[in-house]
């Protein structure tokens, strides 16, 4: 696949690294890159050797959210129309997908951070939903998903932004690691779940999706 929106990394441990390349943009998901995310993803689930995945984001950000030059003129329930196949490709995709987050995670940023079975981020990394201040809801059932209620609710009104530290205490994130460890950390994870005996990666990931929410019916 030809592109400049992604790179696409495979080890011989089963491991594929999926890395979110708009740096400039601080990743935002601009339709393009949403599209190119599902067919990264539609790739990684047909290939036998791939049995874990990374999702992480081309520094200085994991991802900045929705690509703010897309919602002007009164597109926003367009965009966020238009985003459901995403989200329910990224919710849905059949293997274990690990977020390694380093800088910030906002607004679809957070989403697609809480999309992934686990996260792990680095001591630098954010999360928060600030586009509620300027109108855009939040996705609380998702944020719901992976935090208690009360916090949930609370990142979900305020839009104020969540530190590391403050993440996992929550529940948002499932460890907190210095930057230069962040994809060591996440590689050896997702090394350890792809040396999995026979087809039980997948198995678990396909009892996780049973149990999930339906959030983003097609």
């Amino acid at each position: 696949m030809a592109t400049e929106r992604t790179r696409l990394e495979r080890d011989d441990e089963g491991v594929a690294i999926l890395t979110l390349n708009r740096p400039e943009k601080r990743n935002a998901l601009s339709r393009a890159l949403r599209e190119e995310i599902v067919a990264r993803l539609d790739q990684l689930e047909a290939e036998a050797g791939v049995r874990a995945v990374v999702l992480t984001g081309a520094p200085p950000a994991f991802c900045a959210g929705f690509d703010r030059s897309e919602l002007t003129g009164g597109a926003m329930a367009e965009v966020f129309a238009d985003s459901r196949a995403y989200h329910r490709r990224v919710h849905t995709f059949a293997k274990p997908l690990i977020a390694a987050v380093r800088g910030a995670a906002l607004g679809g940023g957070c989403d697609l951070a809480a999309l992934c079975d686990f996260r792990i981020a680095s001591t630098d990394a954010v999360f928060g939903q600030p586009q509620v201040r300027f109108g855009a809801p939040a996705l609380y059932a998702l944020m719901r998903s992976v935090m208690n209620a009360g916090a949930a609710r609370e990142m979900c009104l305020t839009g104020r932004l969540y530190p590391a530290a403050e993440a996992l205490a929550v529940g948002l994130v499932n460890r907190v690691v210095e930057p230069e460890d962040l994809h060591d950390v996440a590689r050896r994870l997702a090394r350890e779940i792809a040396s999995l005996p026979g087809d039980l990666p997948r198995v678990a990931k396909r009892s996780f999706v049973a149990d999930q929410p339906e959030l983003f019916r097609p």
